[in-house]
């Protein structure tokens, strides 16, 4: 299995009070006493270095990945004290009352629950009941969920693909602006990410060898997804289903009928809590936050379903507005836009590209092909959640993107090393010098959105980048050394932005309800800020709140 750890089996012989009748001549030594304590030392070696079969670099790279993911997320955490204070008033309820923390009560009393059902709560809650309520007992569990990502986008892709494709798939995860005001935040996102991440890993085991046990694994992981924030969990339904469907290597029959039970398991996944709290006596819980008449039904279909889509949200914060929402302009290139581009959109257009090219190349293979099958998976993944956050017209904030991250992250380091492999192919290099060109360009037009911080980078990215996209498209005719620095040149270029971006979030206070990645930009064309909010734009690590009289978090 990709990205097991080996080490060997420690075997000693029982000790016993009496001696035997018998004695041999000399007793087996047990491993640890006769080595002095090498076992540890060779197991030890063992996780550093990593599977056989890989080259040395790849264990140690992995672990420095993680290290710096962890360094991004967990660096001076406490700084941003209760984060979103909203989030965190539940959390001390939870870690007082068990009643509060089953329903997800926004007070001790359990007057009313939070406007979410209460899956990230629960870790949260669980935290601060060992380790007592203050910021960092809160908040480490969501910087380890963030870490816990990056490990498992690279295992996901590590599954199928080589050690290089896995890391970059990692490192755009971990640098990714969002990702990192995510993960050290208090926001539902940050477990919402990791499990459906899981997720993904289970569905690329369950389409490898058809196997059932996998696809529950992901349904119920799905199901506990939605416990996280509602129905934005079921966006990669589509994917999976549909991906297993085309090439799980098992019958037609099989595949329907194992998405079948899959499709039962995330029905009780997800329904359980729903329905214990749709049964249970108005009297005996509290006011569900963020409905219209005490159901959760009502907040799982209005507040938190199609209103979000349609912005017909009765009582909610905002409404549809001349420019299409309150909470910024609709279309497909939102995510593009001054408020959301910042955030995720640094890498998007190399993925989108990537994805095209990947699929022209595959498109003759067999039904079970794994690189169409995995291109695939995070392809529609990514299509499905981008759209509905371009087209929402209710409630969205450009944090939401962090959801997809690990698509992009996945998308990129698959695609760009397919097409490395074909290097020697005209198109391959044409399909690469565009990728880089197009990357760095739109990192040079991001950061110079931001006129005051890191004044020369944009221009260093542009001219990085171009250039290494002009040599790749002479690789055939360098020496080895000089594709090296070539190869060097378009990942500085590629990922000096976001870099910047996420090491300048993980180094700023956040708080509020609805907080930022970045330097703060200027207001964009429809005189909205960051966040779509109206009126110039949110200041640095933080964002207008909502009147105190509404119980919402957006």
């Amino acid at each position: 299995m990709s990205g097991e750890w080996h080490s060997e089996v420690v075997t000693s012989r029982p000790f016993f009070d009496d001696p035997p009748p018998a004695m041999p001549a000399a007793l087996p030594v047990p491993p640890r006493i006769r080595d002095g304590g090498a076992a540890p030392a060779r197991w030890a070696m063992s996780f550093v270095r990593g599977r056989q079969e890989d080259a040395a670099w790849v264990r140690p790279s992995l672990i420095g990945l993680l290290g710096v993911a962890a360094l991004l997320y967990l660096w001076d955490l406490g700084a941003s004290g209760w984060a979103n204070a909203f989030y965190s008033a539940a959390v001390q309820a939870g870690s007082t009352s068990w009643k509060a923390f089953f329903f997800g009560s926004f007070d001790s009393s359990s007057f009313i629950t939070v406007d979410k059902s209460p899956a990230a709560l629960w870790v949260m809650d669980l935290s601060a009941r060992l380790f007592g309520v203050n910021a960092w007992s809160i908040l480490v569990p969501q910087a380890l969920e963030g870490v816990a990502t990056v490990g498992f986008t690279y295992l996901t892709v590590r599954r199928w693909f080589s050690p290089a494709a896995a890391l970059i798939a990692g490192a755009t995860v971990a640098l990714t602006p969002v990702a990192a005001l995510m993960f050290r935040f208090d926001n539902p996102d940050a477990l919402l990410v990791l499990l459906l991440t899981i997720a993904t890993y289970a569905t690329v085991r369950a389409i490898e060898a058809g196997k059932t046990k996998w696809l529950v694994l992901a349904a119920t992981l799905v199901g506990f997804a939605f416990l996280t924030k509602m129905l934005q969990a079921f966006l990669v339904v589509p994917a999976f289903g549909l991906v297993y469907l085309l090439a799980a290597p098992v019958s037609l029959r099989r595949r329907i009928a194992q998405l079948g039970i899959a499709a039962a398991t995330m029905v009780v996944a997800s329904g359980w809590w729903v329905a214990v709290v749709q049964l249970t006596p108005a009297a005996d819980r509290p006011y569900i936050g963020g409905s219209q008449n005490n159901s959760i039904l009502n907040l799982i279909f209005g507040y938190n379903g199609l209103g979000r889509l349609t912005g017909n949200e009765s009582g909610s914060v905002g409404g549809t507005g001349a420019t299409g929402s309150m909470w910024g302009p609709t279309g497909i290139l939102r995510l593009f836009n001054d408020s959301f581009g910042g955030q995720v959109s640094w890498l998007l257009p190399a993925a989108l590209i990537l994805l095209v090219a990947g699929l022209a190349f595959t498109l003759k293979r067999t039904r079970t092909d794994r690189t169409r099958a995995a291109l695939l998976l995070w392809g529609s993944s990514l299509a499905v959640s981008a759209l509905v956050f371009s087209l929402a017209a209710g409630i969205i904030h450009p944090y939401y993107t962090v959801a997809l991250a690990p698509s992009i992250g996945a998308l990129v380091g698959v695609g760009s090393v397919l097409l490395w492999s074909q290097r020697s192919r005209t198109w391959a290099r044409g399909v690469l010098a565009l990728t880089v060109g197009v990357t760095s360009v739109w990192s040079a037009i991001l950061l110079e959105r931001s006129p005051g911080f890191a004044p020369g980078l944009a221009i260093a990215v542009a001219t990085l980048g171009v250039g290494a996209a002009i040599a790749i498209l002479g690789i055939p005719f360098m020496h080895r050394a000089v594709v090296a620095g070539v190869v060097a040149l378009a990942m500085a270029a590629a990922f000096a932005g976001p870099a910047a971006y996420t090491i300048d979030t993980a180094l700023t206070t956040h708080s509020g309800a609805i907080p930022s990645a970045g330097p703060a930009v200027t207001a964009d064309i429809t005189g909205r800020g960051p966040g779509g909010l109206p009126g110039g734009f949110i200041g640095r690590g933080g964002g207008r709140g909502f009147p105190a009289a509404r119980i919402r978090s957006g």
